[in-house]
């Protein structure tokens, strides 16, 4: 039964197939093998399949290096959009503190401007009080020289009724004019000389009027120039702070909590963010002064905010070309363990990539740890600690204090790995979190 099935399978694919025979001949004899249409059409079939296969497996590989490269080009572009944000938010903020600086310049300048306007209105002032005393003397002076006229005037003809009584006689008429014109030149003297002195400290009053008159001008438009002043620098301190604070809170931190960490840390004072305080004796401060130091809390508050993200771990651990492999949270085992949870992220990239240190801390352990491989643990302010696993290579020791940027370690394939990547987790308080939310909220800044 067999045999005839295979002979009707070979007598149908024989007008496809025609048997063929591969002659061997040697010195002695001459052989040959017979190739049957069934052992052609299988071999055809093989061969076929085998050239579909080369073909599909070498479209994947194709396939696989065209999305690398275009994985590998867009996270080129993402780096090239990512510095010329951070160099542009650089430049800002730098833009801004200067701004910042100069109007505080400006500002110290207009106070300084302000005291000497008002050193001379009191002056001023003190100037129209000496006037207005001057003027009140030569009034004085006046009315006791009237005085003086008419007692004169009455001892004069109390000497007259005294002559006639005595002698009988009395002084002519002519005696009596040369003397009455004789009293009123003095009279005429001294009042022109006193309404001379009172012109002239009427037109002085009238000045000192004139200059306290602009002296208000001057310091109304000062004030003015000051309100124009605070309103810019109290829009640049909230613009300056806001991205930075939005920061702290997508990191899932309390910016209030941390920065008197910070401040605790920095407790020494003096220097041009002091309060200000104008006043000598003790008396309570006025609107430019309390506005003025609310500009400075606002300067010392972005100060604090700087440091604290340096010592927080905003910052990338590698640089240059990588790929994101695997992120926070449970997934499935990529030894066959199931589903498990996964406590970092990975970043693939070539072996010996530099590792760095995403913000300023101590080293608290730096080797081998099982599972994470070579494995190097920093520990932060705030309670946080930030670790590097999988590492081919350790460049730093326990105890190191190490900043932002530096190098500790190479990229490696070490401990329960399938590749060359670095697991990076971040933990609070030895819980682990998400190390994308910092990565990402670094973005409202640098």
């Amino acid at each position: 039964m067999l045999t005839r099935l295979t002979y009707r399978i070979n007598l149908g694919l024989e007008r496809y197939f025609p048997e063929q025979r591969l002659f061997l001949k040697s010195d002695t004899e001459t052989r040959f093998i017979r190739l049957r249409p069934t052992t052609q059409a299988v071999a055809l079939t093989g061969g076929a399949l085998v050239l579909g296969w080369t073909i599909l497996a070498t479209a994947i590989i194709l396939m696989d290096s065209i999305s690398a490269g275009s994985g590998r080009d867009q996270a080129l572009r993402q780096q090239t959009l990512y510095e010329q944000r951070l160099n542009a938010l650089s430049l800002d903020r730098d833009a801004r503190a200067d701004e910042a600086a100069g109007a505080q310049e400006r500002f110290n300048l207009a106070l300084t401007q302000v005291a000497e306007m008002q050193g001379r209105l009191l002056a001023s002032e003190d100037s129209r009080r000496e006037l207005e005393t001057g003027i009140d003397v030569i009034q004085n002076t006046l009315r006791r020289t009237i005085k003086e006229r008419d007692e004169a005037r009455a001892q004069a003809q109390a000497a007259g009724v005294a002559q006639v009584a005595e002698n009988g006689t009395t002084k002519s008429d002519a005696g009596r004019a040369r003397d009455a014109m004789a009293t009123v030149g003095i009279l005429a003297e001294a009042l022109s000389s006193t309404a001379q002195e009172r012109d002239l400290m009427e037109g002085a009053a009238t000045k000192s009027a004139e200059r306290v008159e602009t002296v208000m001008a001057e310091k109304k438009a000062l004030q003015l120039r000051n309100n124009e002043i605070f309103a810019k620098l109290e829009e640049a301190v909230s613009v300056s702070m806001e991205p930075l604070d939005k920061m702290f809170r997508a990191a899932g931190m309390s910016p209030d909590d941390m920065l008197a960490q910070v401040r605790r840390g920095y407790s020494g004072q003096g220097g041009p963010l002091s309060p200000l305080t104008l006043s000598t004796s003790g008396s309570a401060s006025n609107a430019d002064e309390q506005r003025a130091n609310a500009i400075l809390q606002g300067l010392d508050r972005m100060n604090l905010y700087r440091l604290a993200a340096f010592k927080a771990p905003f910052a990338m651990p590698v640089k240059g070309n990588f790929r994101w492999t695997s992120g926070f949270g449970t997934r499935n085992d990529p030894k066959g363990m199931g589903r498990r949870m996964h406590e970092g992220t990975d970043m693939a990239g070539p072996h010996g990539m530099p590792i760095m240190a995403t913000g300023d801390g101590v080293i608290t352990f730096a080797g081998w740890s099982s599972g994470y491989g070579r494995l190097v643990k920093i520990k932060h302010e705030f309670g946080i600690e930030t670790r590097y696993a999988h590492m081919s290579a350790i460049r730093v020791k326990v105890g190191d204090r190490v900043s932002r940027g530096d190098r500790i370690g190479d990229m490696g394939n070490t401990g329960r790995s399938t590749g060359t990547h670095l697991h990076y987790e971040i933990r609070i308080g030895g819980r682990a979190v998400n190390p994308m939310t910092f990565i990402k909220a670094a973005n409202h800044v640098f």
